[in-house]
C-alpha cells in the first residue's frame, strides 16, 4: 500500500513554516491520539502516520531530501548518506514536541510551569458585625487579623540568614522530572523540592524554610455609607503572605448589619410601626416619630386613620451605596385600645358609643338586630 503525502496527511502547504507543521501536528495528534478514539480501530494507525510525516518535516535536512525525493529518500540508502528511515526512529521524540502543549493544563503549564518557587499566599475572610446606624453613617472601623506574614529573620526567603535557596539537583530547577515509558514521555512533579525547583540546604529556624510565620496584624477598615448584610469589601494585599516571598493574597471583609429595635430594612428604605391612641386616629393629629439620623419628624395623622395605615417620610431611608440618594422611611400606625379605664372614662366611652348610633342609624339597626338573634337564640 502506497503511502500518503506527509503534507496531506498533516493538512498543509508543501512550503508551511516550523511553526505552521508543529500546529497542525499538534491538532492531529489531539484528534487521533488513541486514549481519545477508543472506537475508533483505524486512530492508532492514523496516530502513527501523523507522528511520522512531523518526524520527516520537522527536521530541516530529512524536509529538504523528501521535498526533492519523496518517500524513495528514505529508501535503499539516498537523500545523501543514507538518511534513517522514519519508519525505524522513535516517534515518541516526535511527541514529544507537542506534549506540554497537549497535556499541560494537566501537568501543571508548560516548560517550567510546574515551578512553585515563589506561591500567592491564601485570600482570607474577616466578618464584621455593624449597628444599623454604623450602616448609615459609614465609619472607620479597626479589627484584629490573625494571618501569616514575611518572616523577619529571612526576609521571607525561607533560608537562615535570608540566604537565596539553590536550584533543585534533581530536576535543575524545572520542578518536573520526564520518564520514558514505552511510546510516551510522562512528565511528573520532581519529588525532590516536590514542584519548587528549589531546595533549601539550612531552613530558617524562625519559620522552619516556609518564609512567613503567624502574626496577629491591626487593620483599619473604611466602612462605607450604605453598607447591609452580604456587602463584601477587597483590601488588596492584606492577606496571607506569600511562600517564599511569593506576593499576598488579599483580604475580604464580608459585612452583617445586626437587627434593629424600631427600623426594619428592605434595600435602602427603612420601615419603623408607630403607636398613635385612638382618639389621635379618630380626630387626626400630630406625632413624633423617630428617624435613623437620630433626629425626630412630624408626621400629621389624619381623622379616621385605621391601625396598618402607611405614610412615607422621602429621603429618610438609607443611603444608596453607590451614591443615588437615599430612600425612603415607611410609617405604619398602630392604633392603640386603650386599658386601665376609670369609670368616668368608661362613661365617656358609653355616651361617645350612643352618640355614634344616633349618628349613624343604620348601624344601630345592626347591633339592633344582632341583639335580638340572640336573644332569640336563648
Amino acid at each position: 500500500m502506497s503511502k500518503r503525502d506527509y503534507y496531506d496527511v498533516l493538512g498543509v502547504a508543501k512550503g508551511a513554516s516550523a511553526d505552521e507543521l508543529k500546529k497542525a501536528y499538534r491538532q492531529k495528534a489531539k484528534e487521533l491520539h488513541p486514549d481519545r478514539n477508543s472506537d475508533n480501530p483505524k486512530a492508532e494507525e492514523q496516530f502513527k502516520e501523523a507522528n511520522e510525516a512531523y518526524e520527516v518535516l520537522k527536521d530541516a535536512d530529512k524536509k529538504a531530501a523528501y521535498d526533492r525525493y519523496g518517500h524513495a529518500a528514505f529508501e535503499g540508502g539516498m537523500g545523501g548518506g543514507g538518511q534513517r528511515g522514519p519508519g525505524g526512529g522513535d516517534f515518541s521524540s516526535a511527541f514529544s514536541d507537542v506534549f506540554e502543549d497537549l497535556f499541560g493544563d494537566f501537568m501543571g503549564g508548560g516548560r517550567g510551569g510546574g515551578r512553585q518557587r515563589a506561591a500567592r499566599g491564601s485570600d482570607l475572610r474577616y466578618n464584621l458585625r455593624i449597628d444599623l446606624e454604623e450602616a448609615y453613617n459609614g465609619l472607620q472601623k479597626a479589627i484584629t487579623v490573625p494571618t501569616s506574614v514575611s518572616c523577619s529573620s529571612c526576609d521571607g526567603s525561607g533560608a537562615e540568614g535570608g540566604a537565596e535557596p539553590q536550584a533543585c539537583p534533581t530536576c535543575s530547577g524545572m520542578g518536573k522530572v520526564r520518564a520514558q515509558q514505552g511510546f510516551f514521555t510522562v512528565e511528573r512533579t520532581c519529588p525532590t523540592c516536590s514542584g519548587a525547583g528549589q531546595i533549601i540546604k539550612n531552613p530558617c529556624k524562625t519559620c522552619g524554610g516556609a518564609g512567613r510565620e503567624q502574626k496577629e496584624r491591626s487593620l483599619s477598615v473604611n466602612i462605607p455609607a450604605g453598607v447591609e448584610t452580604g456587602t463584601r469589601i477587597r483590601l488588596a494585599g492584606e492577606g496571607e503572605a506569600g511562600m517564599r516571598g511569593g506576593p499576598t493574597g488579599d483580604l475580604y471583609i464580608f459585612i452583617e448589619v445586626k437587627e434593629h429595635d424600631l427600623f426594619q430594612r428592605d434595600g435602602v428604605d427603612l420601615f419603623c410601626r408607630v403607636p398613635v391612641s385612638m382618639t389621635t386616629a379618630a380626630i387626626g393629629g400630630d406625632v413624633e416619630v423617630p428617624t435613623i439620623d437620630g433626629g425626630r419628624s412630624r408626621v400629621k395623622v389624619p381623622g379616621g386613620s385605621q391601625s396598618g395605615r402607611q405614610m412615607r417620610l422621602r429621603s429618610k431611608g438609607m443611603p444608596a451605596l453607590r451614591g443615588g440618594g437615599s430612600g425612603d422611611m415607611f410609617i405604619e400606625l398602630a392604633v392603640e385600645t386603650p386599658v386601665n379605664l376609670t369609670g368616668k372614662q368608661k362613661e365617656l366611652l358609653r355616651e361617645f358609643e350612643k352618640l355614634s348610633e344616633e349618628n349613624n342609624p343604620e348601624l344601630s339597626g345592626f347591633f339592633k338586630k344582632v341583639k335580638s338573634f340572640w336573644d332569640g337564640s336563648a
